[in-house]
């Protein structure tokens, strides 16, 4: 009778894991179901009888993207350029932060980690008003310059921690082998501990190219021009004015924003899996 009961409990947890699942793989189809028939839906209405609509069609696109009145293309270029810019030069910088945290000990060290560490206790918000300010003081209001350079200052503590505890599970008998055949420290960084690291740079270039695409508060307040705005902000106001409803035109906004994160994630994808397991595991 025992084990007939062990069998029954482990029969039931399987079915609770299966409907576990199953429901969150409802909750993330559905909506993006939804958002592609609201897209492909001709009229301006969201609502329909369908979630794929019968007159499916793409109008909505070729409007969005020949239209003079939105500047669509500029805010898709835009998002696409800061993004692919904000990837690069954060996995460049706090590569080399993490591999002198990682692998010199220096005075200032520890208290240089906690405070990286100190600094992602505060929210973002709590900063935009001293930020505006020095952005106004040095002319880059306004300027993607300006917001690359915050976004770059946001993504050093949080991407040099997850990049040191990769770099820490390196052994530090490489480096000394290295050092004692006569190779440079700039030298060891670029040939022996970038290319050990890559799943954990490709997860640190995923979530930096993402932000620019996600982030609407701090783009809000530094662009003001709509040919300099991004995605988040161009796509907000074309259904915040009083008397706006695009909101066919704003879902294949969201559809067309996606295809470049989806391009970026599927071409990395064998770097994200080791990338993501050794952040969960290691440091």
């Amino acid at each position: 009778m025992l084990s007939v009961s062990k069998k029954t409990q482990q029969k039931m947890g399987l079915l609770f894991c299966y409907a576990v699942i199953f429901v969150a793989i409802i909750a993330v189809v559905y909506p993006t179901v939804w958002i592609v028939g609201s897209a492909l839906n001709p009229a301006n209405s969201l609502y329909s009888s369908r979630i794929i609509p019968e007159n499916a069609s793409l109008k909505n696109f070729k409007e969005l993207l020949t239209s003079e009145q939105y500047k669509f293309k500029y805010w898709y270029w835009n998002s696409i350029k800061i993004g692919a810019l904000n990837s690069f030069f954060s996995v460049i910088l706090t590569a080399l932060t993490a591999y002198i945290f990682s692998k010199t000990r220096f005075w200032g060290r520890k208290y240089g980690l906690m405070t990286f560490l100190i600094i992602q206790m505060f929210p973002g918000m709590m900063s935009m008003v001293a930020i505006y300010v020095l952005l106004n003081m040095f002319g880059l209001l306004d300027t993607h310059t300006g917001i690359l350079i915050v976004y770059l200052g946001g993504a050093v503590p949080f991407s040099t921690w997850m990049i040191k505890g990769y770099f820490d599970t390196i052994p530090s008998s490489l480096v000394e082998a290295a050092t004692i055949d006569g190779a440079s420290r700039f030298r060891i960084f670029w040939q022996i501990m970038l290319p050990l690291a890559k799943p954990m740079l490709a997860v640190v270039a995923m979530l930096n190219f993402i932000n620019p695409f996600n982030d609407f508060l701090l783009a809000q307040l530094i662009l003001r021009s709509p040919e300099k705005q991004t995605l988040a902000v161009g796509l907000y106001q074309m259904i915040s004015a009083q008397f706006s409803n695009d909101w066919t035109l704003f879902s294949a906004g969201a559809v067309l924003a996606a295809v470049p994160i989806m391009i970026f994630v599927l071409s990395m994808q064998k770097y994200f899996v080791g990338g993501l397991a050794a952040g969960s595991t290691k440091g």
